[in-house]
């Protein structure tokens, strides 16, 4: 195998395809790089690729000591392996050969107090330490992710010239990276991103079921849909990528495939533990939640399989029929209401998403800056949008915006749209087609924007039963009422 000349400017462990992709994108901007795998066919496997894709300087290695040392000092090594364990495993690896000074970066999705142990572990060592979300999968990371280090601020001046050049480009915004923060603030970033993504894939998918099953929608028609919404406010990957989805033909039977996947959806963790955090934060996130609810219900197919066969029999498809064979949908309408709901509940899951970031920088002392997130996330990565250039411009006219809901150009999208995205849940809700993230968002909205809400009631509830004590609206202090005796005697 080819050895360079001289040493190379950075190393990369863990040569899955994200990370032979992203081996082969550093390479490409003119940084020879190093790379190594446990397994050593993936090595020899990415070297090929780097001879096939343009003779990259890309250089392989078989052991883990001759990977270290051909790296120039101070040595910086990206690794791309799963999260847990084996990112423990790697660091152990490595740092027997690593010296003062040298630095280790975490592409992972790793949980964020992870990386915080890791740093402090390192540090002691006299090695620095990064974790760093990487966004936009294997096609980001070959051509341009999103970027988001945190950690070590050293550590990232020590490879901020190859992160620069990596990341996506943006015109008029730049590259797609930015030192983060401190600690664990680059995970939790990227953790919270993902969760957005889940957010925005359950709305995608819930407008796509409102137009197939009650505008009746064929697939031609839905690519054409979702093209012509990808135009305008809603431009973006997931739009993108879903419109090609609905144009692809089965390959192995008649009509399209998108009709034979099954409707079971996976996933990782970065959605539930960004539900977890909004818990422990207090931080209501229910478009994420319920994007995270729809994933675990699709896992139950056998259930509702069963669960369908029940309520066919007792009659509930007919009563639901009968409703509506006299109400025809008009459908170019109907396809309007469905583009602003996308939109306004977006806004909101977005607003989630963001609030929960803030709410732990402001625990952490992290100090991060929304404005520069929404800028970082306009390229490489899955909800890479256009409208994140208005969420940047939203922080940059108020940093301590509360919400973006209230942003005045945020507030006044959602009020013209606000009548369709009502008729689209009605509409959904009368047909019996669930639209929880659509719903979910509908909520938070109209609770946030009300003065008063029917939390009174509740507290009294907690006063009543439990002597949780309440305020008043009318007088400063902390009350106890005696509602079981008061009821009592009136009862008498």
């Amino acid at each position: 195998m080819a050895q360079p000349t001289n040493l190379t400017r950075i190393g990369l462990a863990g040569l899955a395809v994200m990370g032979q992709n992203l081996a082969l994108n550093i390479a490409e901007k003119g940084f020879p790089i190093s790379v190594y795998n446990r397994t050593t066919s993936k090595v020899d496997e990415t070297v090929e690729r780097a001879q096939l894709e343009g003779k990259l300087p890309v250089y392989g290695y078989h052991d883990p000591k001759s990977f270290v040392q051909s790296i120039q000092k101070p040595r910086v090594i990206i690794m791309l392996v799963k999260a847990g364990a084996p990112v423990d495993q790697t660091i152990k690896t490595l740092s027997a050969y690593l010296e003062e000074g040298d630095c280790i970066i975490d592409g992972g999705n790793e949980w964020y107090e992870n990386t915080e142990r890791r740093e402090k572990a390192m540090s002691e060592l006299g090695l620095l330490y990064l974790g760093m979300g990487v966004s936009g999968g294997e096609e980001g990371a070959r051509h341009g992710p999103s970027l988001m280090p945190g950690g070590s601020f050293e550590a990232y001046k020590n490879i901020e010239d190859i992160l620069l050049k990596v990341a996506a480009q943006v015109p008029d915004s730049g590259p797609c990276v930015s030192y983060i923060g401190q600690g664990g603030s680059g995970n939790f970033v990227k953790m919270v991103h993902n969760g957005i993504e889940y957010g925005d894939m359950q709305l995608i998918a819930e407008a796509y079921d409102v137009l197939k099953t009650i505008g009746k929608l064929s697939n031609e028609e839905l690519q054409s849909v979702f093209s012509e919404w990808n135009k305008g406010e809603l431009l973006s990957f997931l739009i993108e990528i879903t419109a090609d989805i609905f144009g692809i033909k089965d390959d192995k039977g008649e009509g399209y495939l998108v009709d034979k996947v099954l409707d079971k959806t996976g996933m990782k963790g970065t959605g539930k533990w960004t539900v977890q955090q909004a818990a422990e934060l207090s931080i209501a996130a229910p478009t994420i939640e319920a994007s995270l609810d729809a994933r675990f219900l699709s896992g139950l197919k056998e259930e509702r399989v069963e669960a369908a066969k029940v309520f066919k029999s007792s009659g509930l498809d007919s009563i639901l029929n009968d409703q509506h064979q006299h109400q025809p949908v008009d459908k170019k309408k109907l396809v309007d209401d469905v583009r602003k709901a996308l939109y306004a509940a977006k806004i909101c899951s977005y607003a989630q998403g963001m609030n929960l970031i803030r709410a732990k920088s402001i625990e952490k002392g992290w100090d991060l800056k929304l404005g520069e997130l929404a800028r970082i996330w306009k390229g490489g990565c899955i909800i890479r949008a256009i409208f994140l250039d208005r969420i940047k411009k939203a922080y940059d006219r108020n940093p301590n915006l509360a919400n973006l809901l209230v942003d005045p150009e945020f507030a006044q999208e959602i009020v013209d749209r606000q009548s369709g995205w009502r008729r689209v849940v009605c509409l959904a809700i009368n047909y019996g087609i669930s639209t929880p993230g659509m719903a979910a968002s509908l909520a938070y909205f109209d609770t946030y924007r009300r003065e008063s809400v029917p939390a009174n009631l509740v507290q009294a509830q907690r006063d009543y039963f439990g002597a949780h004590t309440y305020e008043r609206i009318d007088m400063e202090g902390s009350f106890h009422t005696e509602w079981f005796k008061i009821a009592k005697q009136s009862k008498d």
